[in-house]
């Protein structure tokens, strides 16, 4: 059976449709209060319109920092299709609280509705792929968590586009937005009841509500486990990757490219094309198995696309800005969308077995908690992008030495992994039909 398989049966496509639901409606609700920050927020406090933007990504990313130990441990201790329905009927109440911040355009009202959507996330991460390895067999945990993937950077994607979308429609942007986001919130909690129940892994475990030492104990239980702590760094590397792109896509489109708002939105629909690839790709060329082999040549694609978008970069500007309609007719921006592209099938093609791998080799009793460890990773390493793309700005890099810079980190990173963990280059070798 194919990966698609697995979008007919119960005991997958329930989960598939709540956690693309939820991923969609975060960024729905994200991308619309960004449009309300900069456009009313920023003009009526007369304040710096990137600071506020700034600080609603910040307000959705402390959640995972402070709650994902404590998910982690409930994902352990307690039935998880039951924990997921019940996160699933507390997002539509905050999204209920959502609205009304849009009917009244209480932008501090919004800002906590934004820190509880990241709690909620935070909460949900360590149930949906801790669910997988109890619902899936191990050849079809490759092509679950391709799925999953896929199904969350289309969500994204598409969020930006609806949230963006809705929120210009002026007066009647926000009525649009409350119906949008609480229509979303009621699929996903529809969705949520048809899944199967998952029993309790570890249920005896003594729960710790404090933040600090649950989250130093889970990352210093993870880092005991080396081969297991690898792939969560390993993880995590490819969000700081992601976040650090992301944020620099936007910037060489306009300054390198002079491309138009339209055109960019178009760039960022490249790393989502890519992403579905190597999703979908992943599972063909693992043959149904778990295959670590193909993480060293999936790195090395991301590298090589990164040092192409360097050297797309030095290539001529174009005669006018960018439209649409004009963006490939342009040789040098046709180059960056299909580097955009491979970086992001090489990104799935690293990602997804890295998953899959983590998920099958941790004791079931620990494997939530195992998963929150990477969510905390994965928190603290986009905020080091952040920080990262800050510091080589500062130090005049242009976006495209952003590329070159963090190309070289992939290749250092992915040499340092195989040089601690020899299983990668045994695969790679076996995949080369190579001894």
């Amino acid at each position: 059976m194919s990966q698609f398989g697995l979008l007919r049966l119960r005991r997958f496509a329930p989960l598939f449709c709540a956690q693309f639901l939820g991923a969609f409606n975060d960024n729905v609700f994200r991308f619309a209060l960004v449009i309300f920050v900069t456009f009313t927020v920023a003009e009526q406090a007369d304040t710096d319109t990137r600071m506020l933007v700034v600080v609603t990504g910040a307000v959705f990313i402390a959640p995972f920092l402070v709650f994902s130990a404590l998910a982690g441990q409930l994902a352990d201790k307690y039935e998880k299709a039951h924990l997921i329905r019940v996160i699933k009927t507390a997002e539509v109440a905050i999204m209920g609280a959502g609205a009304l911040g849009f009917w009244l355009g209480d932008y501090r009202l919004l800002l906590a509705v934004l820190f509880l959507m990241g709690a909620q996330s935070a909460f949900f991460g360590p149930l949906k792929y801790g669910i997988l390895p109890q619902h899936l067999a191990a050849h079809e945990l490759t092509g679950g968590n391709g799925l999953i993937q896929m199904a969350t950077y289309v969500a994204i994607l598409l969020g930006a586009i609806v949230g963006g979308a809705l929120a210009g429609l002026e007066r009647a942007g926000p009525p649009a937005v409350i119906a949008s986001v609480l229509a979303i919130a009621l699929g996903g909690r529809i969705a949520a009841g048809f899944i199967p129940p998952a029993a309790a892994t570890a249920p005896d475990l003594v729960i710790d509500f404090n933040p600090l030492r649950s989250t130093w104990r889970i990352l210093a239980d993870a880092a005991d486990t080396r081969d297991l702590f690898l792939f969560v760094l390993l993880i995590a590397g490819f969000w700081f990757v992601g976040a650090t792109y992301l944020s620099v896509v936007p910037t060489y489109g306009k300054t390198v490219l002079d491309a138009d708002e339209h055109a960019v939105t178009l760039l960022n629909a490249a790393f989502t094309l890519g992403i579905g690839i190597g999703s979908l790709a992943c599972e063909k060329l693992s043959r149904g198995r778990i295959e670590l082999g193909i993480v060293p040549f999936a790195a090395l694609v991301m590298a090589l696309g990164s040092f192409d978008v360097w050297l797309v970069g030095a290539a001529d500007p174009p005669a006018a800005q960018l439209t649409l309609a004009s963006f490939f007719a342009h040789a040098a921006a046709a180059r960056f969308f299909l580097d955009l592209v491979v970086i992001g099938a090489g990104g799935a093609l690293y990602i997804v077995p890295l998953y899959a791998a983590l998920q099958a080799r941790v004791a079931p009793e620990r494997c939530a908690r195992m998963l929150a460890a990477v969510n905390i990773m994965d928190a603290l390493l986009m905020v080091v992008a952040a920080l990262f793309t800050l510091a080589l700005y500062a130090l005049g890099a242009t976006p495209q030495d952003v590329f070159l810079v963090v190309g070289i980190l992939i290749v250092a990173a992915m040499l340092a992994a195989m040089a601690n963990a020899p299983e990668f280059v045994a695969r790679a070798r076996a995949l080369c039909g190579r001894p």
